[in-house]
Order: C-alpha cells, then structure tokens, then sequence
C-alpha cells in the first residue's frame, strides 16, 4: 500500500515510524513532514489544508490510504472532500467527517454532546461576549480555581485555569478581545475537577473500536506544573492508576457512550478519538475530545504499540476492527519535549542543532525542525524535539529520556526536568 500521511509535527515523525514498520507498506509519503520522516519516506511539500493539492498528490503518487495527523484539516472538511470527490471517493482516510471533528473543533458542541449522551462530565456553561455579564454571574457560583475554555482551536493553548475569581474575570475580558480570534467569540467555562489527568486513545471504524496504549500528559511550562499552557511538554506510558478496574469504568461510562451517540446522531468517524480523563477519586470524567492523536502522548504511546498500526487502519477502513486484536508492548515510555528558549511566547527560529540523538535506547521524534538550504539541521518551532526513553519500567525509561535530552544540543534549549516524576513512588536519585 501507498500511505499518504498528512502532517509535520512530532505526533506524525512517530505515526510515521510505526507505520513504516508494516509488512503492508509498499510506500510512505508524509505532507509536509520534517527532517525526521524524511528517513522513513518521502516528504512531499504541501500544505495538509490545501485540499486540491493533497487531491494531486493521493493520483500522483497512486495513493491507497490517507492519514491525517493534526486537527486543522480534519475540522475544514478533509474526509468529506474526499467522500464529495469521484476521483478520491474509493480512498480511505483515517480521520473523521467534519461534523464528527466538532467534538474537537468546538467545545460548545462536544460538552452538549457529553450532556446528552449521559457522558460525566464538569458542570459548564458557555457564553459570548455580549452575555458577559452572564458568565460573571456564572463564575460567581463557582469555587476556586475557575476554568475557562476557547470554543475552537487554539493549539492547545486556549484553556485558562485561574485561582482567584478577579483573575477569571480579566481573563474573560482577554477571550472576548480577540486573544484567541474566532476560536475564543465563544468561551465555556467549568467547574474545576480535582484529580489527576490521563489520555485515552480510541480508534473507531464507527461501529467497533479498540484502545490503544494510554498516557499522561504535562502541559504547563515549569516544573511541577507551574506557568504558561503550552501545545505540550512531555507524556508518559502507562499510567499506574489506569488498571482493569478504571479502565472498565472508561470504557463502559466514557468510550460505549461515546462510539453509540455518534452512531446514533448519524456521525461517519473512522479515526481517532483522544479522550481526556480526570480520575477524580477513583471515578473518570470528561475533560475534553480530540478528533485524533495527542501530541506529544503519540511519541510515548507508538513504541509501546505491538500490533501492526497499518493492519488496524486497514480494519478501520473497512469496518472490521471488531475483528482486531491490540497487543502492548509490556515496557515504560517517557517523552521529553525539547522547546525554544520563549515557548510558549515568541522565541528565534534557525537556530543549528548540532546532536539529535546520544542514547541508543532512545528515539528522538523530530518536530519543530528543517534542513537549512546549506544541509545544517536549525530549529523552526516553539516544539522543536521528544526525547523518548524506552526501557522496562518507568525510573528506567526517564533516566534514557533525560540523558538523550541533555545529549540534544541547541542554544536556548529548554525541557521541564520533572516529567513523569509525580507517577514515580520515589524520586529519582
């Protein structure tokens, strides 16, 4: 088969190094890609958004299957495209109608959906700018610390959790002034769920799923979760607390729910769907959907993948994955996010990299890289690298991840020193 995968982050350097690993793969094309996948296949220049473009591409290059890594396209009305197209309406793609991408491209529609559909979640309302006075009076009926959410996409970036009611209120009047455009016109806020968070990964054929690997992600910028929320700055996998008795309270309250009420409301999704859980004393709710794989959980979660992702796509597209069998690898993986001095602010682009991987245990997932025109590897995003450890238990994998991440070098590097720590029951020496 000819894949066409779709997207240039870290999340598709890591999708792109499990697929390559299937017997089914004839031919691997990434769109755009990045420095880091063009060893695994070939990079084709072009934007995932530019539809004719990706159309070119699929009968250029003989295309069999698309997939499609990031959001944006997804929620623009890539698979419909596909479904509209007579050329294309025979390829299969991996990711969800528009509609089913809602549940990501808006959180007005995906926490109505959770409401209707019996799925827990935290109390909310939404509102716009012209009810201000409204979601004040919301906020007031909440305790502390108060949660407010852009309606759209915003990169991860659009979720603002504040301690003090005077602080939620000026960052009300900071969504309703444009700080996220169109994403933040409307803003949900929530009650604030005390626990700890894991993601969930689910790959539905629209009847059947199966569950992937799950991790935990780190998104503020500082240590001990302090600062800025950022696109990412590390994941782990497994997750302790996820056992077979949590992991059935998912599946049955959470992930049947879910698959049965976009079925029921007419939703084509064969795809991804990423839960985020709050384990609140021992009961999970809902933090948010999204319509494809977590970045950077992707990079933890694809080396702990035994089964042949390809296969499970192919089972995907035909409505077959009650047919599949997921199998895990029964190891730890530890990504640590290596950023640009400023992220999650404004930082310099073109910096030289002069290492990209010290430890053989480890892989490194390229992200916010290019090739200079000169042959020099620079940076060229906030995100630029995951250090991933691997090894046969947690403490193992973060001293690979860590010892690859010091081995990385670029000036102005950063990397929170802490990830995966809190799920350790000792610190590391």
């Amino acid at each position: 088969m000819n894949i066409l995968l779709l997207g240039s982050g870290g999340r598709e350097h890591a999708l792109a190094w499990k697929i390559n690993q299937s017997p089914l793969l004839k031919k691997l094309y990434i769109a755009p890609g990045n420095p880091g996948t063009q060893n695994l296949g070939e990079n084709i220049n072009l934007s995932p958004n530019d539809f004719q473009q990706v159309k070119q591409a699929v009968i250029k290059y003989g295309i069999s299957m698309v997939v499609v890594g990031p959001e944006d396209p997804l929620v623009n009305g890539i698979h419909d495209f596909f479904l509209s197209n007579n050329e294309l309406k025979h390829i299969p793609v991996i990711g969800p109608t528009k509609k089913g991408a809602m549940l990501e491209g808006s959180k007005d529609f995906s926490k109505g959906f959770m409401v209707h559909h019996g799925i827990p979640t935290a109390r909310y309302q939404s509102f716009k700018a012209q009810h201000k006075n409204e979601a004040i009076r919301f906020l007031s009926e909440l305790k502390s610390p108060y949660v407010l959410k852009a309606d759209g996409l915003a990169a991860g970036k659009g979720v603002v959790i504040c301690e003090s009611l005077s602080e939620a209120k000026e960052n009300l009047n900071y969504f309703f002034d444009g700080a996220f455009g169109e994403a933040g016109k409307t803003v949900i806020i929530e009650e604030f769920l005390h626990g700890v968070e894991v993601s969930v990964f689910v790959l539905t054929d629209g009847k059947s799923y199966v569950i992937l690997p799950e991790a935990k992600d780190y998104k503020r910028i500082g240590d001990g979760d302090t600062g800025l929320n950022t696109g990412g700055m590390g994941a782990v996998s497994p997750v302790y607390f996820f056992d077979s008795n949590f992991r059935l309270k998912v599946e049955e309250r959470i992930i049947k729910p879910t698959i049965k009420g976009l079925k029921n409301e007419g939703i084509d999704y064969k795809g991804f769907i990423f839960v985020g859980i709050m384990n609140v004393n021992g009961e999970p709710y809902v933090i948010e959907y999204n319509a494809r794989m977590g970045d950077p959980e992707t990079q933890a979660v694809m080396p702990r993948l035994k089964t042949d992702l390809l296969e499970l796509f192919v089972k995907t597209a035909n409505q077959e994955l009650h047919n599949a069998t997921v199998e895990f690898y029964d190891n730890a993986t530890v990504a640590v996010i290596l950023v640009s001095q400023g992220y999650p602010g404004t930082y310099k682009k073109g910096i030289e990299i002069s290492s990209t991987n010290s430890e053989p245990q480890a892989i490194t997932f390229h992200a916010g890289t290019v090739i200079n025109p000169n042959g020099t590897l620079v940076t060229c995003g906030g995100r630029v690298m995951a250090s991933v450890g691997i090894d046969k238990d947690l403490k193992a994998a973060l001293n690979i991840a860590y010892s690859n991440a010091r081995g990385i070098n670029f000036d102005g590097k950063y990397y929170r020193t802490d990830i995966g720590k809190d799920l350790l029951k000792q610190d590391l020496p």
